[in-house]
């Protein structure tokens, strides 16, 4: 069967930008409750007529919206509207203009969150202050210069509450000699040391042989369609992408407070 336009449309706004990384194996439910006029079975009927048009798409990807007859759909972190027999597909976001509220990126966020909070625990390298009041996740590249700027700022990063939890998205993709640096780092004795080492550009000593979650990290970076580092992810499932100064980092933390993940 033709992969439809749409859909090659899609996936290409993924693919485009990301770095060469083992293949997904796909992203998390999330998104709308099913509307309350709408019952399991003919969810399930809905389902079953847009598959006949799209084998490939995961029917837990099938969510009803609130707006009667169009149900959301989701590939990736890429998200788009169909109707009920699967024919007419809408590109775009969804927003309640009553309520100014973006559907779509709500999704977006929970979508972003449970992937995030899916790697392991022990998976990231984290600076943190005495008493936390947010807690951001970066993926980071070892040579990027704008993700050098912000961890020079660490210290006020912490001074203001914020910990920062750096996960690693090598953009030169894997086995490359940006993967290899984040391996050392994640092999060394002192992890946070090595680094603030590696990122002003001094030699480490790891030795990359250890079990390491580098290659996992990649890997969510392009689940996630990060385009470049730095990429900050707020609790809340908020994308703030590139360097952000401290005082300017906590003003967008403030902000997000009153906006819960979905």
């Amino acid at each position: 069967m033709k992969t439809p336009y749409w859909l090659f449309a899609l996936t290409l706004s993924l693919a485009a930008c990301a770095p060469p990384a083992p293949e997904s194996s796909g992203s998390a439910d999330v998104g709308f409750e099913p509307a309350p006029q709408v019952s399991s079975v003919e969810l399930d009927a809905v389902r079953e007529a847009i598959k006949s048009h799209i084998p490939e798409l995961d029917p837990e990807h099938v969510r009803a919206t609130p707006m009667p007859g169009i149900y959301e759909i989701q590939i990736g972190m890429n998200f788009g509207y169909v109707t009920a027999d699967g024919r007419y597909l809408i590109s775009g976001d969804l927003t309640d203009l009553a309520t100014r509220k973006e559907l779509t990126e709500d999704s977006r966020r929970v979508a972003r969150a449970t992937l995030v909070g899916n790697l392991e625990k022990d998976g990231y390298i984290e600076f943190a202050p005495e008493k936390t009041k947010y807690t951001i996740t970066v993926f980071t590249d070892i040579d990027c210069g704008f993700c050098r700027r912000l961890h020079s700022h660490i210290a006020e990063y912490n001074a203001q509450g914020i910990a920062v939890r750096y996960v690693f998205f090598p953009r030169s993709g894997a086995d490359t000699e940006s993967f290899y640096k984040a391996e050392e780092v994640w092999c060394s004795a002192d992890r946070k040391s090595a680094l603030t080492q590696a990122k002003l550009g001094q030699k480490i000593d790891g030795d990359k042989s250890c079990k390491n979650p580098v290659g996992e990290q990649l890997q969510a970076a392009v689940d996630l369609g990060l385009r470049g580092t730095p990429s900050i992810i707020l609790s809340n499932g908020e994308l703030i992408p590139g360097y952000r100064q401290p005082a300017e980092l906590l003003q967008a933390l403030q902000q997000s407070e009153a906006t819960p993940a979905g």
